[in-house]
Order: C-alpha cells, then sequence, then structure tokens
C-alpha cells in the first residue's frame, strides 16, 4: 500500500502503473488522482479505449480486459464501486463471490496481459482485505484516501494560497478547518471564495471566514455552546435564530445540539475517570484537533448540569411531536434555562 502523497507524487511525474486500487472516504482526492491517471493515460474514446465498469456490467470485467482495443496501444478500465470488494451477504452473493475469485484469478495469472495492454483502475468507498485485494496489493497500486488531518489540510490548503499569491497564516487556517470542516470538496470550494475576496498579494483574514464562508452545523453549535456556557444569553439567541434564518431545520439544530452535549458529557467523564477522550467520542483522526475544544466546553458545565440538558432536549422532542409546545419557544426556553 501506499500513501497518498506518494501516489500524488508518482502521477506528478506523469508515470502510471498498469492496476491500481483507489478507496477511502475522501472522495475528492481520489477523484483528483483518478483524473490524473486519466490524464497521463491520454486520449480516451469511450466503448474502445476507455471503459466504464459499475456494479450493473461488473461481470464483463475479464471481457473487457481481453477485448483488443482496435486502433489504440492500450485501454483505460474504470471500475468504480463494483461490488467486488465488499463483503458478501447481499443480493447474488454467490454469483458475485464467485466473480471475486475469478478475477483475483485471472490477475495474478495475466498480469502480462494487462500490462501490455490495459491501465485498470478499481474505485471504492470501502474494501474488504480478502484475496482480490491481496492480489492488486501484490501486483499493482493499493491507495487508501482517508479524510486528512488538519495539518495536512492546511498544507494543501497554503499550496493552493500560494499558487493565487494570497497569503494566510497557519492559525486562520486553522480556523477555516474548525468552521467549515475537513471535507476536501467543500474547503476547495470555501477557500476559492476567500482567494477572490482577498485578491493577488492580499491576506485571508479570519473576519473573511466568518463573513464569507458557509460555517459547519456543528462549528455554529460550538459558538452556541460558548456563549451558553458564559452565561450569554442574548448572544445565545441570537446565534439559533441565524441558524433558522438561514434555513436550517430546527429539528436538525435539536440533534446536532443533543449530540453535541452528550460527547460534552461523555468528555467530562473521560476526564473524571482518566478515559482517552478520543476514544470515547469515536472521533477519527482528521477530527482530534476537536478534543481540545469539547474539554474546554465541558468546564462550563457540571455532570449533573449535562444530564439535565440532554433530558430536557428529549423530553422537548416528545413533546413537540405530541403538539405540546412549539419546537422553536421550547428550544429558546431551555437556552434561558442554562443560561441563569
Amino acid at each position: 500500500m501506499v500513501k497518498i502523497e506518494a501516489l500524488e507524487k508518482q502521477l506528478q511525474s506523469k508515470i502510471i502503473g498498469n492496476l491500481y486500487l483507489l478507496y477511502g472516504e475522501e472522495a475528492y482526492l481520489m477523484e483528483q488522482c483518478a483524473k490524473k491517471i486519466k490524464d497521463i493515460f491520454g486520449e480516451c474514446i469511450k466503448g474502445i479505449n476507455y471503459i466504464q465498469i459499475d456494479e450493473n456490467n461488473v461481470t464483463q470485467i475479464i471481457s473487457d480486459i481481453e477485448t483488443p482495443c482496435f486502433g489504440y496501444e492500450k485501454k483505460l478500465i474504470v471500475a468504480k464501486n463494483t461490488g467486488l470488494f465488499k463483503k458478501e451477504g447481499r443480493k447474488k452473493t454467490e454469483e458475485i463471490a464467485k466473480l471475486k475469485k475469478q478475477v483475483a484469478q485471472y490477475i495474478s495469472e495475466n498480469m502480462d496481459i494487462i500490462k501490455e495492454s490495459v491501465v485498470l483502475v478499481f474505485m471504492e468507498e470501502d474494501v474488504e482485505k480478502a484475496d482480490l485485494y491481496k492480489t492488486i496489493d501484490k501486483l499493482g497500486i493499493v491507495c487508501q484516501f482517508e479524510f486528512q488531518k488538519p495539518m495536512q489540510i492546511i498544507a494543501r490548503l497554503k499550496t493552493i494560497c500560494n499558487s493565487y499569491h494570497v497569503k494566510v497564516e497557519n492559525y486562520v487556517l486553522q480556523y477555516f478547518i474548525e468552521s467549515c470542516g475537513t471535507n476536501m470538496q467543500e474547503l476547495i470550494n470555501e477557500i476559492r471564495k476567500l482567494i477572490e475576496y482577498a485578491g493577488e498579494n492580499g491576506t485571508i483574514q479570519k473576519e473573511d471566514i466568518d463573513m464569507l464562508c458557509t460555517k459547519k452545523l456543528e462549528s455554529v453549535i460550538f459558538d452556541l455552546t460558548d456563549n451558553l456556557g458564559k452565561k450569554n444569553i442574548t448572544k445565545s439567541i441570537e446565534v439559533l435564530k441565524n441558524l433558522l434564518y438561514a434555513k436550517e431545520p430546527i429539528q436538525k439544530i435539536l440533534i446536532t445540539l443533543y449530540n453535541h452535549f452528550k460527547k460534552l458529557y461523555l468528555t467530562a467523564a473521560a476526564v473524571a475517570y482518566n478515559k482517552d477522550i478520543v476514544d470515547s467520542l469515536g472521533l477519527k483522526p482528521n477530527q482530534t484537533f476537536l478534543v481540545n475544544k469539547y474539554k474546554t466546553q465541558a468546564r462550563y458545565f457540571g455532570a449533573k448540569e449535562l444530564r439535565n440538558m440532554l433530558q430536557d432536549l428529549c423530553d422537548l422532542d416528545y413533546q413537540y411531536k405530541n403538539g405540546v409546545i412549539d419546537i422553536q419557544i421550547g428550544l429558546e426556553t431551555i437556552l434561558c434555562k442554562y443560561c441563569g
């Protein structure tokens, strides 16, 4: 298996292999690498030297590999979300299980043919590390596209900003990630706005992020909780109303607020019993930067207060569903209660 950076470096050198398995949650970077492979490959004529395969036509994959690409030296086959790497247990289990073995065996026995005439790229969201995976790992290139950690994202965003001659400090990019999340596609869209606003030789400021960027709901809930912990009811209600003005469904706000305070409660318990907060909250590697924020906010409230908040939010959900109370009034009442 190779790291994302190693694969990107290889592709920057305009070198491509013949067999790839690209998989993981970071779809943007995976699609970018697949695009680079296609660009390096050269002219693609769909159905002749460029074949696309998915779960609907995956049974043809061996036939597509064997069929000559008339008029061209090689063909590019991109097999995306084929079902060949999923755990068995769905419909057509026997058929897929048989096909998995056939494809693994075919690749293993015919790698010379593949090297001569095919560039085969598998792209999957998740994989089972069974025979087909092991075969590709042995004979080709396997790369897992995990969500990037904050420092990796900062490095990528800074490279983009530098290419447009726009300056930005690391702490500003850290705030940008905390506000807008870690999804690379969304971050690229947001950083473009900031680059355009700053202009060539300009500098991106934290205030620009607050003014121009679409913040994640989870980030806004952090802001709301900060104001709640500081007993600033006016600002807390203002944050809530701004969310509603932005057309954020109030049921989603309620659920997100509940999940946030649940994490604060778990954080408080982890600190009290000397447990690892990352494990207690089930944070992914790209989310570990949130630990200090959860610890800081958990200190605003006692364990009993956090339990009561969770119960009040559950009670509000029940009362709202039974027509006892308006959900917005109920939520504002809870905020006022914990600002007292």
